[in-house]
């Protein structure tokens, strides 16, 4: 199953704010964990836009772990590599284990310059990025397949 994926963090680098994985049938899982300091740019555009309480890291590996063992395979796509960096670093819960997860491949995805590519509804928020990318790469899969 395709899981698409985006994340909000502080600043360049910085710990992850928000992760949002959405998938083709459009099943979500969405969370928030606490910033407490968050740089300007993610106090002005990204706090304001979470749209979520924040959980604990315990809380939010629980809920991740019930989310991925809905599937039997799994394909990450993202638009940045650290989006892909931040998922697998909750992944793990102590050196040497981590979360159980079906079988993982990922994909790095760039949406081409093409017109009639839709913008994220609420940009800088994880679970509205993560739904115009799984949109915009359906129908980047659709013209290219439409040309054949």
């Amino acid at each position: 199953m395709k899981l698409f994926l985006d994340c909000e963090f502080n600043g360049f680098g910085g710990p992850l704010i928000s992760l949002a994985l959405v998938d083709e049938v459009g099943k979500i899982f969405y969370e928030v964990l606490h910033c407490r300091s968050p740089v300007l740019w993610v106090k002005q555009y990204v706090m304001p836009r979470l749209n979520k309480e924040p959980i604990t890291l315990d809380e939010f590996q629980k809920k991740l772990t019930i989310f991925l063992k809905n599937y039997d395979e799994i394909h990450i796509i993202a638009d940045w590599p650290e989006d892909i960096s931040l998922l697998l670093n909750m992944l793990i819960v102590k050196p040497g284990c981590h979360i159980p997860i079906p079988p993982l491949t990922m994909e790095l995805w760039k949406l081409p310059a093409i017109e009639g590519f839709i913008e994220s509804e609420l940009p800088h928020n994880a679970l509205h990025d993560a739904i115009s990318l799984s949109i915009n790469y359906h129908e980047w899969q659709r013209r290219v397949q439409a040309e054949f």
